[in-house]
Parts: structure tokens; C-alpha cells; sequence
């Protein structure tokens, strides 16, 4: 079948991501391959301290962002969408979403990026003997407890993003397990979240006296493959505002952006793992058992079929990358010189490549927001060097590459030289990938460990999610998910590796040492701003 054919017999698939700040939809077809897109950009806004999306934000962005898959498929196939074989929905995980019993939401969406969580996240960690997260639901849900905010007791509801948009356009309160397990931890032998763990914070909150339990507020968990509910007819016309799309079609489980950055790379099979590096980045390393004692960087959560994954979470990736090129950008402009931003990026990093393994001793501190991983609440973007330090633009530009995943060696060093973990591969994928080789050079030396990037991983987490609804309706055989991916989706492709060289990894180890001698200083940075 042509892709018309496809599109046309209904049988095309739909995954949508919310990124930080692009929506994301992927069209793909039997076989996997995607055959149209579509975006909107958008970003959060500081409310009261506090990061979020409005949910008019998240509406008129999902509508905006379908509104554009459909104009591209009527320009490329001169057809519409009105029948899809299956839809997904994937989204940043974590975070907080609270309803009454109207479904109201109770205060604004409070998203991964807020710290302001820490009593919270401290105490339960110490409770549950786990470590847990600052981003994690259950710590938003506990600050606001002993915060006595006054929402807390109308809670009906509690989801992530992905959990809320599928809710609204299924009617099935229900999450993938892999988001699940961003809300409070999930045992893998179970696939639900962990009884014992639930029980102690009933207790901790019985005295509060709220009506509610906290399995009375969560979504529940579903396994990759399981069908999650179908498109209603009023949640056709929330992503479809034309009126084209009918209801009926089937949708998976929803799912966090680490769970789908794990399908898109076929990473979720024990003793592989994947490093997603945009906005935030973060590692996923499948276990092949759990650790031997919780470890605050790391964060414990699972495939989307519910295998353990050591997750190193970091705030900040490509950010002050990206503030930079817009500098060189504006100087350009200036000069009257034209070139597109993509190549502008392709020059910069292709000279960071040629810069010292070390980055002659400058360092790029990249926090727009606290990093929790170097113990940073609060962020303030730095570049730092000395006199004496050997300043040129490569250097500068491999200072910023190294920056932007400085903090992810900081957790992954715990995984492999604390506890010996062992893989077979490590994908990347995201913005900092997007010029051949560069990126995956600075973060294989930064791991000491080989890089593979596929030419699919451009497509990231909303082609991921659309193979999880692929999965749902295209498994005649009923293949597990890591079966399913490596003989269905990838079929032996495994990309391109680059390897370290003992230069580089000796290099980044210098590097990564200042690196931690100058915490002190970006801790100093953030006391004294305004």
C-alpha cells in the first residue's frame, strides 16, 4: 500500500508527544515507518513560583499540533484523516495534576521542572527506604499536604499529562506502568504500583483525615500491548477541532518520555539503555536486578512493560547550548551573513570537535532551573575560566557540548563504578545527536562506553508511543515488547556506534573533575541572584 492507501484505508497510526517545548505528531504506517508530522511549539511559564502549561495551553497546543499533521497530509497525499488504525499519547513525565470530582483541575499543572519539593521527597524517601524524586507525583502530592494547601482534601484525581489528555479524550482514567512508575515507585513482579509502599503513606496521612486513599486518586496501571479505552466521540472532536476524525479508534496505554525514548531506540531489554539529550536529558539503564541501595541521583522506574530501569534524570541539557548559537546567530545577522540555524548548529559543533579533550580548562555550567543531581536547587547558567585558560571558540564549544551532560556523568558513575552494572548497548537520541557523530563522541567519552545512534532517533518519543499503539493492534504473534521491537520495528538495525578513545574519556575526566571542584561556584551564583 502507498501511504495515500494507508491514510486512506485507515489504517495509519498516531503518536503525539508534549515535549518541553515542541508537540509532536507522527503518522506511521504498517511497517513502522512514519509518512507524515506534524508540531507546535510552546513553552511553560513561571506562575507563582512555580512551572506549568495551562491546561488552554495543552488543548489549543494537541489542536494546533493535529491541525498541522492534517494540513502536511493534505499538501503531501491531497487526502484526510478520517480513520486511524490506533492513537498514542506521550508526555513529560511526572509532575502533578489534581481534579475535584468534576474534573476540574484543582491548581495549575505543576510540571518535572519545579524543586520545590524537597521536605516532601526527603521524608518519603526515608519512609519508604527508596529513593524518591523531587518531579515525582507523590512528592508534589505530599509538599502539598504538609503545605496545607487547601486543594488537597477535593482531590478526586491525580495524573501526569500523558495520564490527563488520554483521560479527557477516552474517558479511561488509566496510565502505561512505565508513567506509572513516576508517580509513586511500581513493583516490577506486579506491574502496580508497590502495595507496601502505598499502605506506609496511608498511615503517614490517615490523621489528616481526608476522604480519600491513595489508590482511590491514581490512574491505573497498564501494561505495554493492553488496550487503554477508545477515541469518544467528544475526545475525536478535542483533538480534531475539523470534525474529520471519528471515534472508536483504539489507544494504547499513555506514557511518560522515557518510556517512549526506550521503545524509539529499542531499549527495553535488560542490559540495554538509551540517554534522550534535549531540553532535559536523562539515561535509562534496564536492570537486570535492583540496586543495592537507593542512590538520591537516581531514580528507579520502569520499561513500559514493567522491567526496573536506573533512570539519571537532569533538569538541564541543550538550553544555554541553544542561548549561545542564538548569540552567533545574532552576530551573523549583523554581519548580513544567511544560514540556516540546523547548519549554524553543524558548524558549532563541528568545531567543539576539534577542541582539546580537556576543554583547555573552561567550564560551561548549563542550570536554567535547580539540578537535583549536583544537589542544586535553584540554577543559574554559567561560563567559567581562568586566565590562564586556553580560551579559542573550539574549546568554548566543547565546554558547552561537555556541560550539557556533566551532571548525567555525575549519576551514571555511581551505576557503573559503584555498582558494577553491565550493558550490551547505550542509544542516543535528541537535539544534541542531530549533527553526525559530535554529540555521541562527547557522551561516549563522558560514559567511556560506545554510543549508537539510529537514523530513526530523530523521530524521538512521538514515534515511540506510536509503535506502542502499533503494538496494541499489530501483534498477531503476541511477541513481548522486546521481541516485538527487535524483530518487528528494527529487525537488526542497530545504527551507527561510535567508540571512546582513551584522549577523550581521559579528557572528560579532567574536565568533569573542575567541573565538581566548581560547584561551589554556581551554588554562589544562585545566592546571589535577584
Amino acid at each position: 500500500m502507498t501511504a495515500k492507501q494507508v491514510i486512506e484505508s485507515g489504517k495509519a497510526i498516531l503518536g503525539i508527544e508534549f515535549g518541553s517545548t515542541r508537540i509532536k505528531a507522527v503518522l506511521i504506517d504498517p511497517e513502522n515507518k512514519p509518512i507524515a508530522q506534524g508540531s507546535h511549539t510552546w513553552e511553560n511559564q513561571l506562575v507563582d513560583g512555580l512551572w506549568t502549561y495551562s491546561t488552554e495551553a495543552i488543548w489549543y497546543g494537541l489542536q494546533d499540533c493535529y491541525a498541522d499533521l492534517r494540513k502536511n497530509v493534505q499538501k503531501e497525499y491531497d487526502c484526510d484523516i478520517e480513520m486511524l488504525g490506533a492513537i498514542g499519547f506521550s508526555a513529560m513525565m511526572h509532575g502533578y495534576m489534581a481534579f475535584n470530582e468534576k474534573q476540574e483541575i484543582l491548581v495549575p499543572f505543576r510540571t518535572w521542572r519545579n524543586t520545590n519539593t524537597g521536605k516532601a521527597a526527603a521524608e518519603l524517601s526515608k519512609l519508604f527506604n527508596y529513593n524518591i524524586p523531587l518531579r515525582w507525583s507523590i512528592s508534589h502530592l505530599y509538599e502539598a499536604i504538609l503545605d496545607n494547601e487547601e486543594h488537597v482534601p477535593s482531590i478526586k484525581y491525580l495524573t501526569t499529562l500523558a495520564g490527563y489528555v488520554h483521560w479527557q479524550v477516552t474517558g479511561q482514567f488509566v496510565l502505561g506502568v512505565g508513567d506509572a512508575s513516576g508517580m509513586i515507585p511500581v513493583d516490577p513482579s506486579t506491574k502496580t504500583y508497590d502495595a507496601e509502599m502505598v499502605r506506609k503513606f496511608d498511615e503517614l496521612i490517615a490523621p489528616k483525615g481526608f476522604s480519600w486513599k491513595l489508590l482511590d486518586i491514581l490512574p491505573k496501571s497498564l501494561n505495554a500491548g493492553e488496550n487503554a479505552g477508545f477515541l469518544t466521540p467528544e475526545g475525536a472532536l478535542k483533538l480534531d477541532v475539523s470534525g474529520h476524525l471519528k471515534p472508536g479508534i483504539p489507544v494504547c496505554p499513555p506514557e511518560g518520555d522515557a518510556g517512549t525514548g526506550m521503545v524509539a531506540t529499542n531499549a527495553v531489554r535488560q542490559r540495554t539503555g538509551n540517554v534522550s539529550a534535549g531540553t532535559s536529558s536523562f539515561s535509562m539503564i534496564v536492570l537486570e536486578k535492583p540496586l543495592s541501595k537507593p542512590y538520591e541521583p537516581i531514580d528507579l522506574v520502569t520499561t513500559p512493560d514493567g522491567s526496573l530501569v536506573a533512570m539519571v534524570h537532569c533538569n538541564n541539557c541543550t538550553s544555554d547550548i541553544n542561548a549561545w548559537v542564538n548569540i552567533f546567530k545574532e552576530y551573523q545577522q549583523l554581519l548580513g551573513v544567511k544560514q540556516e540555524t540546523k547548519d549554524l548548529y553543524g558548524t558549532l559543533f563541528n568545531i567543539a570537535a576539534q577542541g582539546d579533550p580537556d576543554c583547555g580548562g573552561i567550564m560551561s555550567y548549563n542550570y536554567f532551573s535547580g539540578e537535583p543531581v549536583a544537589g542544586l536547587m535553584d540554577g543559574r547558567p554559567l561560563f567559567v575560566r581562568s586566565a590562564t585558560d586556553k580560551f579559542n571558540l573550539a574549546n568554548f564549544m566543547r565546554a558547552h557540548l561537555y556541560g550539557a551532560i556533566g551532571v548525567l556523568k555525575l549519576g551514571n558513575d555511581i551505576l557503573f563504578n559503584e555498582e558494577h552494572i553491565h550493558v550490551d548497548r547505550i542509544m542516543g537520541h535528541g537535539g544534541y545527536f542531530t549533527t553526525p557523530q559530535v554529540g555521541q563522541r562527547m557522551l561516549a567519552a563522558a560514559l567511556n562506553s560506545p554510543i549508537s545512534v539510529m537514523e530513526t532517533a530523530g523521530e524521538g518519543g512521538a514515534w515511540g508511543i506510536a509503535l506502542l499503539a502499533a503494538y496494541v493492534v499489530n501483534n498477531p504473534d503476541k511477541l513481548n515488547l522486546a521481541d516485538y521491537l527487535d524483530q518487528v520495528v528494527f529487525a537488526g538495525n542497530t545504527g551507527v556506534e561510535v567508540q571512546p578513545t582513551p584522549e577523550d574519556v581521559a579528557g572528560f575526566n579532567r574536565y568533569i573533575e573542575n567541573y565538581k571542584a566548581g560547584l561551589p561556584i554556581e551554588q554562589k551564583a544562585t545566592e546571589c541572584k535577584k
